[in-house]
């Protein structure tokens, strides 16, 4: 059986030609958005930015090794370098919704 979800993305599909399923920056910079709001713990990040846990430990496994994400007891933080990405990221992101 089809779910409503599936219905949608194909008709979307038909529609405008796009596959609707987000990239692998997009996840990031939802992820980077999270953690920038504070007090983001893994839960929180896997319920805001719509992954499942598995997903999301690995996005952040390599958050922290590129040194873009700190973990900090029980949460995560952004590092500077991790606050350039986002803001490159939503300028990217900008630009190309208005195209």
């Amino acid at each position: 059986m089809i779910s409503i979800y599936d219905t949608k993305r194909i008709l979307f599909e038909l529609k405008w030609g796009i596959d609707i399923r987000r990239d692998k920056l997009e996840i990031i910079r939802n992820i980077l958005l999270i953690c920038k709001k504070g007090d983001a713990t893994k839960t929180k990040i896997v319920y805001q930015a719509n992954l499942n846990f598995k997903t999301a430990g690995i996005y952040l496994d390599w958050l922290i090794k590129h040194d873009l994400v700190n973990r900090e007891e029980n949460s995560f933080k952004v590092t500077p370098k991790g606050v350039e990405l986002l803001s490159n990221l939503q300028d990217v992101t900008l630009f190309l919704n208005g195209i």
